[in-house]
């Protein structure tokens, strides 16, 4: 009875908070795929939002870091960049912006079911305890079927080389989540920031996206062609 008088009143704040995820992400979500979809203007109007609400928050994610800030800084923005430089392309722009989504996305899946249903060693207790290498190893399957899908989908790109390389991308992506937990728990916040409700700031949601579309960004600039399309 004790047990659960005390745990009786947390339920209801649970619910709350899940009630806020959803409905935030009902909101959000098709506006956001819909910016994608569609590109200009829409995509542009989504990063001229997005790109102050990243500086703010990366601003107070480094306080007294006088070397650190301007680096979180260029790597917020070259984020931005790089996820309308890609959108852009004359070939494979919406397609490419797709796939890095749905990588990310079932990274951030495959890591919390597997982790939460195995759990075992920590991946980095020190900066997020909740995190383990059984959630990594899952998020990375779940993003290599991901990325195989997206190239069956789209008609382009080897299957097996795009799960390979959406495994890869599982770990770009667990190690901007880390890199953004790391700045959070240095200056003991648990949250970047309040502009959504039930999720926290804009980098709680998008710091494996923003990892993810500057490596994507990278290779394609570096590489050239129609990556990983060809």
């Amino acid at each position: 009875m004790a047990a659960s008088a005390v745990s009786a009143p947390g339920t209801p704040r649970r619910f709350r908070g899940l009630l806020l995820r959803v409905a935030s992400a009902v909101v959000l979500a098709p506006l956001c795929a819909a910016a994608i979809w569609y590109g200009f203007p829409w995509i542009d109007l989504l990063a001229a939002i997005a790109a102050p609400i990243m500086v703010s928050e990366w601003i107070r994610l480094t306080r007294g870091r006088p070397f650190a800030r301007p680096l979180a800084i260029l790597y917020g923005l070259a984020a931005v960049v790089a996820l309308l430089w890609l959108r852009h392309q004359p070939a494979w722009g919406r397609e490419t912006v797709i796939w890095t989504i749905a990588c990310v996305w079932a990274t951030d899946i495959g890591a919390y079911f597997v982790g939460s249903l195995i759990g075992g060693a920590k991946l980095a207790p020190a900066i997020s305890p909740n995190k383990t290498w059984s959630g990594l190893i899952g998020g990375m399957c779940l993003a290599a079927i991901a990325s195989a899908s997206c190239g069956v989908a789209f008609d382009a790109g080897d299957p097996l080389q795009l799960a390979l390389v959406g495994a890869a991308m599982a770990v770009i992506s667990q190690a901007g989540d880390l890199l953004e937990s790391a700045a959070k728990r240095r200056e003991g916040l648990k949250d970047s920031g309040h502009l959504i409700p039930g999720h926290g700031g804009l980098l709680d949601r998008i710091d494996g996206l923003i990892a993810a579309l500057v490596a994507v960004g990278l290779v394609r600039l570096i590489g050239g062609g129609n990556w990983p399309w060809q």
